[in-house]
């Protein structure tokens, strides 16, 4: 016979799943994954072959794509822990 856990037990996994996602592009994560990870905006436009303009634009709909759903995220600190509990970034990876 298997018991499950009382709700305040339950995993950090199932945690960050209570959480509404912006739906987030491969590109959009690409650039918030480098950019995340210390690199500088140019770094990273240079990284991915891009324009410096593009990945403003990218960090920009980001932002505004988490906003919607109630999450700030206007800061870089604030972007690094949206990116820790969706677990686009992991802490091993900073």
């Amino acid at each position: 016979m298997s018991i499950a856990p009382p709700e305040s037990l339950e995993s950090p996994a199932v945690a960050v799943a209570a959480y509404d996602r912006p739906a987030l592009s491969a590109r959009e994560i690409e650039v918030l994954r480098h950019w995340l990870r210390g690199e500088s905006k140019q770094a990273v436009a240079n990284e991915l072959r891009i324009a410096l303009g593009t990945v403003n634009t990218h960090l920009t709909r980001i932002r505004e794509k988490y906003s919607l759903v109630g999450r700030d995220a206007s800061t870089k600190p604030a972007l690094l822990v949206r990116a820790l509990q969706d677990g686009i970034l992991t802490i091993s990876e900073l």
